[in-house]
């Protein structure tokens, strides 16, 4: 494990669909998205969610945009998406990268060395 796997409370699991429900929910938003090098997800029993990690100081979300959205726009939906279950944290934004909204599914990279679930 590294220095920021956070295995998540019995709570997480709901809180981290209700986040990633949110996300998804914003206009600007086409996919969330495993983060890069550094994976933004959370590991729960049976699957993971790709796109959202939390932990009792922090809220990361890492997103595919949409093209023609300024990445300010983006910010501000995201972040009001996520306030009424950040509870005080502090919430880190990574743009992975930007589609068409038009598209149906983005694929989601796999890290070199894991497989895809």
């Amino acid at each position: 494990m590294s220095a920021h796997t956070v295995v998540p409370g019995p709570d997480a699991a709901g809180e981290v669909d209700l986040i990633a429900t949110a996300v998804l929910g914003c206009p600007a938003v086409v996919a969330l998205d495993t983060g890069g090098l550094r994976m933004v997800a959370t590991y729960l029993p049976g699957r993971r969610v790709v796109g959202v990690r939390t932990d009792e100081q922090l809220v990361e979300v890492a997103v595919v945009g949409a093209l023609g959205v300024p990445v300010t726009g983006l910010d501000r939906q995201v972040r009001a998406a996520v306030a009424p279950y950040a509870a005080g944290r502090r919430v880190d934004l990574h743009v992975a990268d930007l589609a068409d909204p038009s598209v149906v599914a983005v694929p989601v990279p796999v890290p070199v060395g894991l497989t895809p679930p």
